[in-house]
């Protein structure tokens, strides 16, 4: 948005707007210069501008071969990031609300899980930016009907080139499943004040209970995703998301942005918290979501892009 906003501005005044006539004493204004590179690293990325940013991917991506570390090197670089919710949107693309596609100094946990792989398969601000697209929307098509809004349903099928669903394997004998029911058009109608089309979809989804995760946590890999299941009135669902980075020893850290900020922390500790805010739920009866297990998504070896599909012609009202 900011970029799009810049050259907005610069083409008004490079074309439709005449600058006033300047003095030929009044020497003009030097620029200044790009940030150092070293500068550059000793910030972390929500610290950063979009062209530090830029620079920053393209060194990471030299310095870092493996994608997988490159994953947890780059969501690392966003720990303290403060966590706002509802963050993005299509805009200046669609106007149903005036969110941005892109934002750097805030996330939710599915901006920084879609930011962190983009940036990580990315070499440069413009690449990443598209890769971002193509990760966040269906088939790459711009647009609130085809942004991936259910993780389940929309964000993990979409997505099957990055990332498999493994739950079963892990879980064996002991995986769990539950039955999802999405409504797609009833949540554009009434988040999004968009009609559309779409017939009511149910699935079958597995996941390992959360007293299995232990027993299956070695066998998780860096970059892996991660679906956070809870549970509430019978009904089940993917409430949050993060990546799974590997600790000083080996052990499976659980990296993810929620309030107040992004934190890495073990999933014993993720579900220790998870506990104490149920107990006080409990206490002063209120209804709360419980932690039910997670989902685990492995991260695809040998990863091909997929290209966009075409941006349709929007429709004019007009008939023309």
């Amino acid at each position: 948005m900011r970029l799009a906003c810049l050259l907005l501005a610069a083409a008004a005044l490079s074309g439709c707007a005449t600058s006033p006539a300047t003095s030929p004493a009044a020497a003009p204004a030097t620029p200044a210069g790009p940030a150092p590179l070293a500068a550059i690293l000793g910030k972390q990325v929500y610290q950063m501008t979009p062209a530090e940013a830029g620079r920053y991917i393209a060194w990471q991506q030299q310095a870092e071969p493996d994608l997988r570390h490159r994953i947890a090197a780059i969501g690392r670089k966003n720990i303290g990031q403060p966590y706002r919710l509802n963050l993005l949107g299509e805009y200046p693309f669609e106007v149903h609300d005036d969110l941005p596609m892109f934002s750097l100094d805030h996330s939710d946990c599915v901006v920084f899980a879609e930011h962190t792989y983009a940036m990580a398969m990315s070499a440069s601000w413009e690449e990443f930016f598209w890769m971002l697209q193509r990760i966040r929307y269906r088939d790459g098509v711009i647009g609130v009907r085809t942004r991936n809004h259910y993780t389940e349903l929309d964000w993990n099928v979409a997505n099957r080139w990055l990332v498999t669903d493994v739950s079963d394997k892990l879980g064996g004998a002991n995986t769990a499943f539950y039955d999802l029911r999405v409504d797609r058009a009833n949540f554009l109608k009434t988040r999004h004040h968009t009609e559309a089309d779409i017939p009511v979809e149910t699935s079958r989804q597995s996941y390992v209970p959360k007293e299995r995760v232990a027993e299956i946590a070695s066998q998780l890999q860096e970059g892996d995703f991660v679906n956070v299941i809870s549970t509430r009135n019978g009904e089940y669902w993917a409430s949050h998301v993060g990546l799974v980075v590997l600790g000083p020893d080996g052990e499976r850290h659980f990296l993810h942005s929620s309030e107040p900020q992004v934190r890495e922390e073990t999933f014993e500790s993720f579900m220790a918290r998870a506990a104490e805010r149920e107990a006080r739920n409990a206490r002063e009866g209120k209804n709360g979501q419980k932690l039910a297990g997670f989902k685990f998504l492995r991260l695809n070896d040998n990863i091909v892009v997929p290209p966009m599909a075409p941006q349709p012609r929007p429709a004019s009202g007009t008939g023309a």
